[in-house]
This record gives structure tokens, C-alpha cells and sequence, in this order.
């Protein structure tokens, strides 16, 4: 250990007689080891503001639609049975803690919206609850979101998104006015943040949102379709059916003797049953996926009675593939920067090489004589060896300095999101070191073979 330090201390002396001319050899490694870091970190940014970007888009969603009706062998597509309850969106949240963070259940609609002589028809209209904010991570950027009472009561509340605000009320605030959804005037307590395209191009921003049961028995009553239900169906006269009391106004239909109020209340009339179109679901990380729907399913299928053997009765959708992709291209382009960062790396190396092996030629006689006193060549090779692997670790060192303020630069001044990485910092020493040893090995080499004879001799 003494020898190896006492090694380290003759190293430090050499480069301390050309100062300048060790700094401009380390300089190669200082902006290679820089390069690496900040590579390193804005690529880490990246990838996050990227996987950030796709978990808003919806990536680490799931969503629940019913299953498919069939009739004499056809099927006609998921949707067209509706099995899906607001029952089974509570029993999601309740029972697939803690992989499932947030459950949503929709009512989809498309009807025509009116604010004074402007109308317009949302691409989206859905019936939720106020969940459906934290499953899409979506903010507001004006009033508030609709409370449980009044999702439970059916209240008169909507929340617009930024496209229907700015075709129905220009640069006016929307907050506290009343708009008709289907002839039916709803109160606006809310506005969205922008969220733009999603990744089929559709424009997220055209949107109302409103309590579910508001949209279920107030706006349409029925599972939208992708038609308008404001539009009026015009029917041919010819082709119209009369019914008995218009073609008799004084004849009644009813051959039933009516109820009394006391047989009414005794027998009051059979709730119907209350279905969602779909059930929208916030998966904590994207890597619980797999295990997510293995629960969801497991959950549905003994909320709707199903047993072993039964095909499921409604359908799962998740983005992963879309997910793994965006990431993949992400992953790529990190790893070209860092390509290019070691790259730079090599550089330095050659460097360190080539001033080495000057170092060995102007040193010639100083070797001849250490080896005339009894230095070995494996001591002449340990001493060269030993300085080449300072001067990186010595770049190596300012390097780091230099790629941490280099990427804080990158974060404040371009508003680039950056990420510290342990990993690159102990990769990037260890790599100095290793180019140390790769390129100050022949030249230490080439040292120790030198006969003291002629070394003596060199002039």
C-alpha cells in the first residue's frame, strides 16, 4: 500500500513539471465525461417527460366495456348488451386496492350543445363522476369539479372542455353560465386545462363532462350511438303509424280498472336496472398491468355471476403496445446520445496516448537511470501506468463537474427537464479509469522495455 501511494505521489510530481501540457491532455476526457452525464441525464428527463406525456394521454388506463350481443349466430360488437353497472365501478375501487388508484364510470352521449344563438356538438359528452379527472390526470383551470352529491342527486352541473368554451363563449368566461345540453339547461362550474390531440389525432379538448345520472335520465337515456341524439328524425307521413287515441281522442285504452293511492303505494313499480356504457380505470404504475386486469376480471366475473367456462361478458383495453413503443423510441435515442458522449471518450483516450508516449521519448534518459539504481520494468510500467490513470481520473473528476452544470444549465435556461443519474456519475469514473488503463498501458509498456544502456545513451 505504501509503494502504491509513494507510486501515486512521483506520478503527481511528473505531470506538476508541464502543467499546461497535462491539462490539455485531460481536456479530452473532461468533455468526453461531461458529455456522458449530461447526455445521461437530459435523455433520463426525456424518457419521463416522455412516459409522463404518455400516462396523461392515458397509457396506464384500462378501459372496462361491456360485452356483445349475438342473435342466430351474429355477433353484434362489444357494447351492444349493456352489463356494465356503477355497482361494479365501486366494487373495482373497493376491492383492487392498491394497483387500481382510481375508478371512473361513463355515460357517453351526443347531443347538441347551445349557449345563446351558438351551438355546438362535442366529440365528447360524458356522464362521470368527479374520479374521471384523477383517472385522465387532468386539471381545471377554472371553478371546480362536481361534488359526490351532486353526482348521487343528478345535479344541473357541467364542466366544459377548452375547444367547446371557445366555440360557444369566445374569450368570455363560461363559469356561472347556463348552456342546453338536449334542450335540458345545465349550469357551468368548471373549465379544463388544455390537453390537445390524443394519439389518434383526436382533439381531447372537445369535451363536456356532467354527472352520469344527469346525463343518464336527463340528457339521453340511452347508450349513445355515433349519431347526434339532438338531430330530428324526419319520417315520412305516409309511413307513420296512428295510434288508437289519436284516431279516437275520446275512446280510452286502458281496460284496467285504475289503482287506488293505497294499492300505488303497496305495489310500487319495479326500479330499472341502471348500466354504464364503460368503466374507465387508473392503473398505479404500468408495470401492474398484467396483475391489474387479472384482478378486474376476477372481480366482474363474480359480480356478474359467471361461472368457470363462461366467456367474460364485457371487454379490457389497455395502450401498452402503444406505451412500449413510445418508449422504445425513446430508449433509442438516449442511447445514440450516449454513443455519441463515449465517442468522445475514445477521443480523450488517444489523446492521453498519444502525450504518453512523448512523455516516454522526452523521459528516455530518466528511465535509463531509474533502471540503472535497480528499478524493475514492472515499477517503470506501474509509474506510467499509474500517471495515465490519474490524468483521467483527474478529467474525470472536472468532467463531472462540468456535465452536472451543464445539464442544470440545459434545465434552467431551456426549460428542459433533466434527471441526476448516480449510475452515469460511478459509470463515468469507472470509465476514466478504464481508459486510464487501455490507453496508458503500451506507452507504460513501451517504458519498461527500454535497455538502460541505450536509454543512458539517448540525448
Amino acid at each position: 500500500m505504501f509503494y502504491l501511494l509513494r507510486t501515486i505521489k512521483m506520478a503527481g510530481n511528473a505531470l506538476r513539471r508541464n502543467v499546461m501540457r497535462s491539462a490539455l491532455t485531460t481536456l479530452g476526457i473532461v468533455i468526453g465525461v461531461a458529455a456522458v452525464i449530461a447526455m445521461v441525464e437530459i435523455g433520463e428527463g426525456s424518457k419521463k417527460a416522455v412516459a409522463q406525456t404518455i400516462q396523461s394521454m392515458g397509457a396506464n388506463n384500462l378501459l372496462i366495456q361491456s360485452g356483445a350481443a349475438s342473435s342466430g349466430g351474429v355477433t353484434f360488437g362489444s357494447g351492444s348488451v349493456l352489463t356494465l353497472t356503477p355497482g361494479d365501478a365501486e366494487a373495482i375501487a373497493r376491492d383492487c386496492q392498491p394497483r387500481i388508484v382510481s375508478v371512473a364510470p361513463i355515460v357517453r352521449a351526443r347531443t347538441q350543445v347551445v349557449y345563446g344563438n351558438k351551438n355546438w356538438v362535442p366529440l365528447y359528452l360524458y356522464g362521470t363522476t368527479s374520479e374521471f379527472l384523477d383517472v385522465r390526470e387532468w386539471d381545471l383551470a377554472d371553478g371546480r369539479e362536481f361534488t359526490d352529491a351532486e353526482v348521487a342527486g343528478g345535479a344541473d352541473v357541467c364542466i366544459l372542455g377548452q375547444t367547446l368554451v371557445r366555440e360557444l363563449f369566445g374569450e368570455e368566461s363560461p363559469i356561472d353560465e347556463i348552456v342546453r345540453v338536449n334542450n335540458h339547461p345545465m349550469r357551468v362550474i368548471g373549465v379544463l386545462s388544455y390537453k390537445g390531440a390524443n394519439m389518434m389525432g383526436m382533439d381531447q379538448d372537445d369535451i363536456l363532462l356532467a354527472p352520469w345520472r344527469t346525463i343518464k335520465s336527463k340528457v339521453s337515456g340511452t347508450s349513445a350511438t355515433t349519431a347526434n341524439q339532438s338531430a330530428v328524425v324526419q319520417q315520412d307521413p305516409s309511413q307513420q303509424v296512428i295510434l288508437t287515441k289519436q284516431a279516437y281522442p275520446n275512446t280510452s285504452t286502458n281496460t284496467l280498472p285504475a289503482q287506488t293511492q293505497s294499492q300505488a303505494l303497496n305495489n310500487p313499480p319495479p326500479l330499472l336496472p341502471v348500466n354504464v356504457d364503460q368503466i374507465l380505470v387508473r392503473v398505479a404504475t404500468e408495470g401492474e398491468i398484467k396483475q391489474a386486469i387479472s384482478e378486474l376480471s376476477a372481480v366482474l366475473r363474480e359480480r356478474h355471476h359467471l361461472r368457470a367456462g363462461q366467456p367474460d361478458d364485457f371487454n379490457l383495453r389497455d395502450m401498452t403496445e402503444l406505451s412500449k413503443a413510445m418508449g422504445s423510441t425513446s430508449e433509442l435515442m438516449s442511447a445514440l446520445l450516449l454513443v455519441v458522449a463515449f465517442i468522445s471518450l475514445v477521443v480523450g483516450g488517444v489523446g492521453i496516448m498519444n502525450i504518453m508516449l512523448v512523455s516516454v521519448t522526452e523521459r528516455t534518459k530518466e528511465i535509463g537511470l531509474r533502471m540503472a539504481v535497480g528499478a524493475r520494468a514492472k515499477d517503470i510500467l506501474r509509474q506510467f501506468l499509474v500517471e495515465a490513470i490519474l490524468l483521467c481520473v483527474l478529467g474525470g473528476a472536472l468532467g463531472i463537474l462540468l456535465g452536472r452544470g451543464g445539464s442544470y444549465l440545459v434545465r434552467v435556461i431551456l426549460n428542459w427537464q433533466t434527471e441526476p443519474s448516480l449510475p452515469a456519475i460511478a459509470a463515468s469514473v469507472a470509465v476514466s479509469v478504464v481508459v486510464g488503463v487501455i490507453f496508458g498501458y503500451y506507452p507504460a509498456w513501451k517504458a519498461s522495455r527500454l535497455d538502460p544502456i541505450e536509454a543512458l545513451r539517448y540525448e
